[in-house]
């Protein structure tokens, strides 16, 4: 059984710092690997056809490599890598694609190496690359952990070649919606809260032009919460096997309430391709 502090999760959650990140995403990481039976952390892009998680989950890897063009790509730096099971992928579907991984956790990084990924130790706000020396950067939803998000845009626009891609997906709030519309997301919500508005403001600033923007939280919380709920005996079981009961129970509320979030349009998922305006 895993001993966790509800204390240290409170604050790990409420002050966010690159440390309380590193120490949430391993105590509870697994909690999504139990509910998966995989070692991807995103949400995943529901369908009729891709509707179990992992199957999920590997249709979201794939539609944001599709808007990424990692068909025609060489360099490409993945931030906020968790335990690269994406890149894992993407080094299968595209081989010929040199895939670094980065991330501040250095235990998710440990986790498993393969051919032609290279795994780098460093924040998202201080990448370890020269200028100009890549030609896609990466945050499939990462970037929401970013503080502030700006160093890391900033930081993209340096180590991008000219005609290089920056693509991110990211959960993100919508219009005026305030911490008290979260609810208990506010607390469960392990990230920073960005507004969409907010994302684009700050990608436009930095001398990029949003080629593609596409929402599709309809797809993504909405149907991982059915799945949960028609699910929950068995996942509750996994789960319980090394988590105390309060931990699940915790999940199943913040689940629920981000469908909720999600139909009242308060919260959504958009998937965003960012080309440097000296292309245009």
């Amino acid at each position: 059984m895993v001993s966790i502090n509800p204390l240290d999760v409170f604050l790990w959650t409420f002050r966010r710092n690159e440390k309380d990140t590193i120490n949430l995403y391993n105590t509870l990481s697994p909690v999504m690997q139990l509910a998966t039976g995989g070692s991807m952390l995103n949400f995943g892009y529901w369908s009729p056809k891709h509707s179990d998680p992992i199957s999920a989950q590997e249709n979201l890897c794939m539609a944001f490599a599709n808007i990424a063009e990692l068909t025609s790509a060489k360099h490409v730096v993945d931030v906020g890598s968790g335990l690269s099971a994406p890149s894992h992928l993407w080094q299968q579907k595209f081989p010929d694609v040199f895939l670094y991984d980065v991330n501040i956790n250095y235990s998710q990084l440990s986790y498993g190496k393969r051919p032609k990924i290279e795994f780098l130790n460093s924040s998202s706000t201080k990448l370890p690359f020269t200028n100009n020396s890549v030609d896609r950067v990466l945050a499939l939803e990462s970037a929401q952990h970013f503080k502030p998000l700006s160093d890391f845009i900033s930081e993209s626009k340096r180590i991008l070649m000219t005609s290089g891609l920056l693509v991110m997906a990211i959960p993100v709030t919508l219009g005026n919606s305030s911490l008290k519309d979260l609810g208990m997301l506010k607390f469960t919500w392990s990230s920073e809260h960005y507004s969409l508005d907010d994302v684009k403001k700050i990608i436009n600033s930095y001398g990029f032009l949003i080629e593609t923007e596409q929402l599709i939280g309809n797809y993504v919380y909405e149907p991982l919460a059915d799945y949960y709920v028609k699910n929950r005996a068995h996942l509750k079981k996994s789960i319980l096997e090394k988590y105390p009961n309060y931990v699940e129970n915790i999940l199943y509320k913040s689940i629920i309430k981000m469908k909720n979030a999600s139909e009242k349009r308060i919260i959504d998922y958009v998937l965003l391709k960012c080309v440097s305006e000296t292309t245009q």
